[in-house]
């Protein structure tokens, strides 16, 4: 008997030893350990190595540069400057970013579970479908980013600054985002199970159709949040009034501490009991009635203008569409060509291939998810992608 115990007691300690052995062989390095690139300019069209992987990228410049599929993983850029970079499709999966500089970078389908953006700026980037599972992103600032079908799933968001920022169906399953900055932050259809809220602001958000079981929302700002049609919400502990609460919601909202509270004008203790009483009202008619004609003008000028938007946003879209048709087209004008030609040249082209249909489908995801002119940027980004690659195919079918 004492064999068999011993034997059960080293099978189970060999099985969790080969697991520790199997996780910390996922990570490719020590960040940084490889090619010294320190504070290296790559901008104006410098060339890039061919082996990122690991490479100590600290302080280096890459504004504007080409990282499209890139392998970065492993690789430490503390401090970068990535501004306006795309890194659609880049790896980055255990890289270090602490402190880096990505504003209105594209990172469309980019990958970087356990990566580290400790305090990084990524203010107005495209991150459609971009990976962060275990991250570590305290502190970065994703303000009016668009984060749509982004994946977080576990990451930690502690002090996070997403104001305004687009996560429509989002994956942040048990992420982390407390003290997280977010009010105006757009979660529709977002997975949200088990994520931790708690001391975050979240004033003006959009929870509508969230998925939020076991989401703790203790001590959150929830003041004019929407949660129109949001699944198992639990407000326990939450502050302030949200707006289309369920009825099915759990726990109820205690009210925003005073110096919270905004807009809170004095009470008017003015005594009209002796004199003046009529001339204050007649006043007080003047003015109320002045204030409805400004508000009716200023209403008719915000509703021409929300259709002369939604007038510019149609044909824009309708462009669109016809733009990511062409490029489908362009695509099956090619494929007998391609096939022949990769048959004959062992498959050098199909890198290229791969990333034009890669773009393809990516335009027409995001072409779905839009709803704002500025969503159609990143369809026009992706479909020229997608002809770019082509583009390199016909040269080398010539």
């Amino acid at each position: 008997m004492r064999g068999v115990i011993a034997l059960v007691v080293a099978g189970v300690v060999l099985g969790l030893s080969g697991t520790a052995v199997a996780e910390a062989e996922v990570a490719p390095c020590r960040p940084g350990s490889g090619a010294k690139y320190k504070g290296k300019d790559f901008t104006g069209g410098a060339a890039l190595p061919a082996d990122l992987r690991c490479a100590d990228l600290t302080g280096a410049k890459l504004d504007a540069v080409d990282l499209i599929q890139k392998d970065l993983s492993g690789a430490l850029l503390k401090n970068a400057s990535l501004k306006e970079a795309d890194l659609t499709q880049a790896k980055l999966e255990y890289a270090d970013l602490t402190g880096a500089d990505l504003t209105d970078a594209d990172i469309g389908q980019m990958h970087a579970k356990h990566s580290v953006f400790r305090g990084a700026v990524l203010d107005g980037v495209e991150g459609a479908q971009a990976e962060f599972p275990h991250a570590d992103l305290t502190g970065a600032k994703f303000r009016r980013a668009d984060l749509g079908q982004t994946e977080f799933t576990d990451a930690t968001l502690v002090d996070a600054d997403l104001t305004e920022a687009k996560l429509g169906q989002v994956d942040a399953r048990k992420a982390d985002f407390s003290r997280a900055t977010m009010p105006e932050a757009e979660l529709t259809q977002g997975e949200l199970d088990y994520a931790v809220f708690r001391g975050a602001d979240l004033t003006e958000a959009v929870f509508t159709q969230a998925e939020l079981k076991g989401a703790d929302l203790r001590d959150a700002k929830v003041e004019g949040a929407s949660f129109t049609q949001a699944d198992d919400l639990n407000l326990t502990g939450a502050l302030g009034e949200p707006e289309d609460v369920p009825d099915d919601a759990q726990g109820s909202t205690s009210e925003l501490p005073e110096d919270d509270v905004a807009g809170r004008a004095p009470r008017d203790r003015t005594d009209t009991s002796r004199g003046g009483g009529s001339n204050l009202g007649l006043m007080l008619a003047v003015v109320s009635g002045v204030g409805l004609v400004l508000t009716l003008i200023f209403w008719g000028v915000a509703h021409r203008g929300r259709l002369e938007r939604a007038a510019r946003f149609t044909a824009a879209r309708r462009a669109a569409e016809e733009d990511v048709t062409r490029l489908g087209e362009a695509i099956d004008s090619l494929d007998f060509d391609f096939q022949i030609h990769n048959a004959t040249d062992g498959g050098s082209g199909d890198q290229d291939w791969r990333h034009a249909i890669d773009a393809y489908e990516a335009a027409r995801n995001m072409l779905q998810r839009a709803h704002a002119e500025q969503d159609l940027a990143q369809v026009a980004h992706a479909v020229q992608q997608g002809h770019q690659a082509l583009g390199r195919m016909r040269a080398r079918l010539r």
